[in-house]
């Protein structure tokens, strides 16, 4: 049975900036506890470090750590005229959406330095040049068809073994959100490396055979 996550960091995860709802969240947090004692996790798609918290506190029970990759220069669905836009992340002096001063802010609020690492930049150039085997994948970067392809492309070789590649936002019914992560997820179970562990609400969980 997983220890329950740290009320303390539960209560400052739900609090923070992001899109990752409490159930998903949590799982997150039991996958990095299930998982992680093999070797580090990497995730793709950083924000504002929501579901970070809920890896970290896993990382920090399995005795490993996060790494999470993002540019923090937002993903389309977040720029300004997109529904997810917030104006609160646009950088005053550029212009330009900076998501990397308020990851820094909740993960030092949650006091999780220690177990999430950033890595600033683009995740393909980071994923061309990263060789260490992988516990955990979290795919959570660019919603449209070229960057999860990109990302499911470059980094899931990376998964060692009986580790897990999970997807977030995986809807099999248009009318429930975009379906470029559920196509990339269908290639990963057709590929024949990854069974299906299991399913939170829009979480999937693969496990590479």
């Amino acid at each position: 049975m997983v220890t329950p996550m740290p009320d303390d960091l539960r209560r400052t995860a739900e609090q923070a900036r992001g899109f990752m709802p409490p159930a998903e969240g949590q799982a997150l947090y039991e996958i990095a506890c299930a998982y992680g004692s093999r070797g580090p996790i990497c995730e793709v798609g950083t924000y504002c470090g929501k579901s970070a918290i809920y890896l970290g506190a896993g990382a920090r029970r399995a005795g490993t750590v996060v790494f999470t990759v993002d540019h923090h220069r937002g993903s389309e669905e977040i720029q300004p005229g997109w529904p997810h836009h917030d104006p609160d992340l646009v950088d005053p002096k550029t212009g330009r959406m900076d998501s990397l001063p308020f990851f820094r802010d909740t993960i030092a609020a949650a006091g999780l330095e220690d177990e999430v690492i950033a890595i600033v930049g683009a995740s393909a150039t980071v994923a061309r040049h990263w060789s260490t085997p992988l516990s955990v994948l979290f795919i959570d970067g660019g919603h449209s068809e070229e960057p999860v392809t990109a990302d499911y492309e470059g980094w899931a070789p990376h998964v060692m073994p009986g580790g897990a590649l999970v997807f977030h936002d995986i809807y099999p019914d248009p009318a429930d959100g975009g379906q470029a992560p559920y196509r990339v997820y269908l290639r990963a179970l057709e590929s024949g490396d990854f069974r299906e562990a299991r399913v939170t609400g829009s979480l999937r969980v693969l496990e590479r055979v």
